[in-house]
């Protein structure tokens, strides 16, 4: 079905949490379908702009509802002018964890890990560090203290990938298992503001 046929919103957003998204869009029967970006854009600002601007441009004849947080600079002035709603968060992490738990890691010293990010985490801290893992590991002690897995109830079991990841930082691993509660409260709001039963955010 082409995009100007299409009577539902469009839930366009990072991957990083694909899974848990569609599970709760197919739960709460919601009108929207959804189109994901690779969660590995967050590595260069500059691919993010460019595939998010394209992937906009080629919705724009949608009602979006767009599922990034504060993830580029730029995303204020990327979204302007869009016929989009923007999810409120600062984040994917926050959005799943809620902001209490999430601002309580963070400043205790959390360097989030989630499922999709521990299967090619290796390649992912290659891409921003390169081959020097003493450097790598030196930048990432500087503020972060321990790696802190999440899983969902989407989660596979990817406790192995999560050991591996945390032996290349050289950090502790922590787990965290979380519902899908605070997602869904972030979704449906910017859902019911896509749909125009509750009002926008000044």
């Amino acid at each position: 079905m082409s995009d100007s046929t299409c009577a539902n919103a469009l839930l366009l957003g990072c991957g990083i949490l694909q899974r848990e998204v569609c599970t709760l869009v197919a739960k709460n029967n919601w009108p929207v379908d959804v189109s994901f970006l690779d969660s590995s854009l967050h590595i260069d600002l500059d691919k993010l702009a460019t595939a998010l601007t394209k992937a906009l441009e080629h919705h724009s004849n949608r009602e979006l509802i767009v599922f990034y947080g504060c993830c580029h600079p730029l995303m204020e002035n990327m979204l302007d002018g869009r016929n989009a709603v923007q999810t409120d968060g600062q984040n994917c992490v926050e959005m799943l964890l809620g902001s209490e738990v999430f601002a309580c890691e963070l400043q205790n010293g959390a360097f989030f890990l989630l499922e999709e990010w521990a299967a090619s985490w290796e390649d992912k801290l290659r891409t921003v560090f390169g081959d020097n893992i003493a450097v790598m590991r030196e930048m990432i002690h500087g503020e972060r203290k321990y790696l802190l897995a999440i899983r969902t109830p989407c989660s596979a079991d990817f406790t192995s990938l999560a050991e591996r990841a945390a032996a290349l930082v050289d950090l502790p691993l922590r787990w965290i298992d979380v519902s899908l509660e605070h997602l869904e409260s972030v979704l449906e709001r910017a859902v019911m503001r896509r749909l125009g039963r509750m009002p926008c955010p000044r």
